[in-house]
C-alpha cells in the first residue's frame, strides 16, 4: 500500500522542476528566515538553520538567495516577518491532516486553506484533533539502485539509526529519533550516500485505508494544499494501493 511517503517523495521529486522551483524557493526562504530568527545566524548553533540550508542546497538554490534569507531572519534586511502555526482536520475516507505553514497573515491563510479543503470534502477540525496519531521522526530517503545494501545498513546502524524500512521498491527510508538525525544525516553525507529527501517530519503511527474511488480526491487535496505558498508541510495517515497510485501517476 502506497502512503504520505510515496507522496511526499513525488511531491520532492517534482520541487526539482523548473516551473515549480520558484515556488519551492519562496517556501524555503521562508524556513531559512524563521530559523535565523529564531535561533541565530550560526548553522552550527542552530539545528533549524542547518536543516533548512541542507534543503535549500539540495533543491540547488543560489547561495545568494539563501544568505538573503539568513540576513533577513536576522533583521539585517527589514522584511515581512512569518509566523509558524499547525491546523489539523480531516479529508476524505476519514484521513488524518495535519498542515504546517508558515503566514503573515493567519486570517487569509485560514480561509484559502478552508476553501482547498471544502473542494475536495476535507475541514479542519480544533487543535489536538488529529496530532495524536503522529509522531516526530527524522526520515532519510536513499535511492535503492545508488547504494550498497550491506554498506546503507552497516552505517545506519553505526550512526544510531532506529529503523529502515524496505516496504518500496525504489528506495530505502531510514527512520531516526528526532534527536539523532543530524548525526545520521552527516554520517551518510560523509560516505557520499545519495539522499533523495531528508529532514525531520511527522509520521502517522496508524494508516487509514482509502477506498479505491476516493483516493484521486486524497491526492488532490494533498497536492492542493502543498500548492498553496503559506504550506511548508502536509502530513496525513492515508493508504492507496499501489496499482491504483501508479495508475494516477500515468
Amino acid at each position: 500500500m502506497a502512503g504520505h511517503s510515496k507522496w511526499a517523495n513525488r511531491v520532492h521529486r517534482k520541487g526539482r522542476q523548473d516551473r515549480r522551483r520558484s515556488k519551492l524557493f519562496n517556501k524555503l526562504s521562508r524556513r531559512i528566515i524563521t530559523a535565523a530568527r529564531e535561533g541565530g545566524s550560526n548553522a552550527d548553533m542552530n539545528y533549524k538553520l542547518r536543516a533548512a540550508i541542507d534543503q535549500a542546497q539540495d533543491a540547488d538554490m543560489p547561495n545568494d538567495n539563501i544568505e538573503y534569507a539568513i540576513k533577513r531572519g536576522t533583521g539585517e534586511i527589514e522584511g515581512v516577518r512569518y509566523e509558524p502555526a499547525l491546523y489539523e482536520g480531516y479529508g476524505p475516507a476519514g484521513i488524518a491532516l495535519m498542515i504546517d505553514v508558515l503566514t503573515d497573515n493567519a486570517n487569509r491563510t485560514v480561509a484559502e486553506l478552508r476553501n482547498v479543503m471544502k473542494e475536495c470534502g476535507a475541514s479542519l477540525g480544533s487543535p489536538g484533533c488529529v496530532q495524536w496519531m503522529f509522531e516526530r521522526k527524522g526520515v532519510i530517503v536513499v535511492p535503492r539502485d545508488e547504494v550498497d545494501e550491506d554498506e546503507l545498513f552497516r552505517l545506519a546502524i553505526e550512526a544510531g539509526a532506529e529503523d529502515i524500512l524496505e516496504d518500496d521498491e525504489e528506495v530505502w527510508e531510514v527512520r531516526t529519533e528526532p534527536g539523532d538525525y543530524q548525526q545520521v544525516y552527516e554520517v551518510f553525507k560523509a560516505a557520499d550516500i545519495q539522499m533523495e529527501r531528508a529532514e525531520v517530519t511527522m509520521v502517522s503511527t496508524s494508516n487509514a485505508p482509502v477506498p479505491d474511488d476516493e483516493a484521486a480526491k486524497v491526492v488532490r487535496l494533498l497536492d492542493g494544499l502543498d500548492e498553496h505558498d503559506d504550506v511548508q508541510n502536509v502530513f496525513s495517515n492515508f493508504e492507496i494501493s499501489d496499482e491504483v497510485m501508479l495508475a494516477m501517476e500515468t
